[in-house]
């Protein structure tokens, strides 16, 4: 009997970046591993690209984005970037592959990416390889932040490799993999600033077109001169990285290397090496271990993008005029703080279109006592709002505002104030919401927090627990229970 096709062969890929020219990638071969085992997929995903999940073998992911049959060409993108404040010229893709694009059953673009697939013009004598915890962690971080709604790229597989690899902050040797992620796009901040730098405005503006066409094609209804389609383009962008940092900050999410070349151009998050979701509420956290000075600190993040989205105006200024750029930067901290101020109250439970708009008015804005509280509680950030769903849950919205008791019962007593001035705030909102125009019954206030929120967040401790459970046992199930009870349940696979 014929072979039974491969249904990832079939995906209906198109070479729009391809088409480009070879001014933007280089073509590049996979590398071959001594195995393939597949560790993760993710249906929904499968599902999201058109494909019916039980039609894919693990078989079929392994034959596709481990041993990288019939597939080709496969692109190594080139860009520069912004590192800890030094321009870097010596960038590029230095060991993932643009595998393919298509548009997905909503009509929506999506590129796949592989990490860890093998050594390109622009590895800089490393290996291409990527630790078997590296794609770990990316699949913990994708699936928990788009849990949290954050805009996020996710991975579509993890597969290890079989080979012994030597890293300098892990202890070695450790093991392989191989992922591939979707993502709205992997051209970057980082893809313009290489064409600033070798002077190629006409390059510059054919990618702008490209990315306007295929991430922000409204702006071609609404303006039909390219100038000012480009200008709404980084009007557009600048807002949708706002309520990008706005989402990090809310869920409590440290990228750790906001160099300008982990910058979409789409306004997604994406590339996930030293990230951490916060342990204690701190400002000054860092989740790179060689960020001695803070830069891309917690509490920074909002600033770093607008910086970075300043930077990005230096690339455009050879097509625009400056001045319509700097007004579009302009609304970055108007957006910043609205998103914000939504994503949190979100986590509370809670929706300004649960309240009437005139008793919004005698409320006082639960924020800032929430900051408050936190800065003063040792207690862990995502813990917080997950005790918080807990308690409603068991207990439902308590009749008085004395009723409401501290409701994590590991932790140290609040501090008195703090916790008073949070504790008013917070049940006069549950009353206003409960009694508003909306369907925010104690049901739905309850329903909201549980979906907003982990039960447990992927801080530090948590990774390395199921880390270690998969380096000492090669025991995957604790992986696989935390993805089902606390991100995805009944969605996703490992193993």
């Amino acid at each position: 009997m014929p072979a039974r096709p491969n249904p990832l062969m079939g995906l209906p890929f198109e070479g729009a970046l391809e088409d480009l020219g070879p001014e933007y990638w280089d073509v590049v071969e996979a590398a071959t591993f001594p195995l393939t085992r597949l560790r993760f997929r993710n249906n929904p995903l499968l599902h999201q690209l058109g494909l019916d999940p039980a039609s894919v073998s693990d078989d079929d992911l392994e034959a596709a984005y481990g041993r990288f049959e019939g597939r080709a060409p496969l692109l190594a993108l080139r860009y520069h970037g912004h590192q800890f404040g030094s321009y870097n010229p010596l960038l590029g893709d230095g060991r993932g592959f643009l595998y393919g694009q298509l548009r997905d059953r909503h009509g929506q673009w999506q590129d796949l990416g592989t990490k860890g697939s093998g050594t390109t013009p622009w590895s800089r004598g490393g290996d291409g390889r990527l630790t078997l915890k590296g794609g770990v962690r990316e699949v913990i971080a994708g699936e928990a932040l788009n849990r949290l709604g954050v805009s996020t790229s996710r991975t579509l597989s993890l597969i290890e490799t079989g080979e012994a690899l030597w890293r300098g902050d892990e202890p070695s040797p450790t093991r392989s993999a191989v992922m591939v992620r979707l993502a709205r796009t992997h051209l970057r901040f980082g893809t313009c600033e290489r064409l600033l730098f070798r002077r190629q405005p006409a390059q510059l503006e054919r990618l702008l077109r490209h990315v306007v066409a295929l991430h922000y094609p409204h702006l071609a209804v609404i303006h039909s001169d390219g100038e000012q389609r480009l200008v709404a383009f980084y009007g557009e962008l600048v807002q949708r990285v706002a309520r990008l940092a706005a989402e990090w900050m809310a869920a409590g999410f440290t990228h750790g290397v906001l160099n300008t070349d982990n910058m979409s151009l789409a306004g997604e998050s994406f590339d996930y090496g030293p990230f951490a979701f916060l342990e204690t509420w701190d400002p000054g956290f860092t989740a790179a271990y060689f960020d001695h000075d803070g830069l891309y600190a917690y509490g920074r993040q909002p600033i770093v993008c607008q910086h970075n989205l300043r930077l990005l105006q230096e690339p455009l200024a050879m097509l625009l005029p400056r001045g319509p750029l700097e007004a579009a930067l302009e609304a970055f901290g108007g957006v910043y703080a609205a998103h914000y101020r939504r994503r949190l109250l979100r986590r509370l439970g809670f929706d300004d279109g649960d309240i009437e708009v005139g008793a919004l008015a005698d409320l006082p804005d639960p924020v800032a006592p929430t900051l408050r509280l936190l800065a003063g509680w040792p207690v862990a950030y995502g813990r917080f709002f997950a005790a918080l769903a807990e308690h409603v849950r068991a207990c439902g919205l308590p009749a008085t505002a004395d009723e409401l008791v501290p409701f994590i019962g590991e932790a140290p007593p609040p501090p008195r104030t703090e916790w008073l001035a949070w504790r008013d705030v917070w049940w006069r909102w549950s009353h206003a919401a409960a009694a508003g125009p909306g369907t925010a019954t104690e049901a739905a206030i309850c329903a909201r927090l549980r979906r907003w929120n982990l039960p447990e967040a992927p801080n530090r401790p948590v990774i390395e627990r199921l880390w270690a459970a998969i380096d000492e046992r090669d025991d995957w199930t604790p992986l696989q229970q935390w993805l089902a009870q606390t991100v995805s349940p009944g969605r996703n696979g490992a193993g």
